[in-house]
């Protein structure tokens, strides 16, 4: 039996659906030709990934970036000590 794959928008698409409208599960499942499971399982997700989405404040984007400005100085310097050595043993 062959696995079907949903995509991105249908997975939030339904969930939503599900709690915004006064339809039941059973039927947003055969409107949209899913399982009720995996609705279920959508709108699981869904209420937890939700509480992630709005935690993401402007501070936790800056250390991110921040972060990742301080990965990118070290792998810079790392390239430029690489460059250097090679060239020494090449003879230039």
């Amino acid at each position: 039996m062959k696995r079907t794959r949903y995509s991105a928008e249908l997975k939030a698409k339904v969930p939503l659906e599900v709690l915004v409208s006064e339809l039941r599960t059973s039927q947003l499942a055969a409107r949209n030709g899913v399982y009720t499971n995996q609705i279920t399982q959508w709108k699981a997700q869904a209420r937890t990934g939700m509480a992630e989405v709005f935690s993401r404040g402007p501070d936790r984007k800056a250390k991110s970036l921040e972060q990742e400005i301080k990965e990118l100085h070290a792998k810079i310097g790392q390239l430029t000590v690489e460059r250097d050595f090679w060239a020494k043993v090449s003879g230039r």
